[in-house]
């Protein structure tokens, strides 16, 4: 189940909803490839950040 609602998130939303900090989530997120950067504004797309923090599950 996804934690996200939408398919693209800003980097303090995205933060906020899967309840880590703001640096933590930008590093992480840089690291899945999810990040869509348009003009001077940074996406994120969950489905991809969800399928890399799959790789960290136990």
């Amino acid at each position: 189940m996804t934690n996200c609602k939408k398919k693209f998130v800003r980097y303090k939303e995205g933060a906020e909803i899967y309840s880590i900090g703001l640096t933590k989530f930008r590093n992480l997120a840089k690291e899945a490839q999810a990040i869509y950067k348009i003009d001077g504004m940074v996406l994120v797309n969950c489905e991809i950040f969800e399928k890399f923090l799959e790789g960290f599950h136990l």
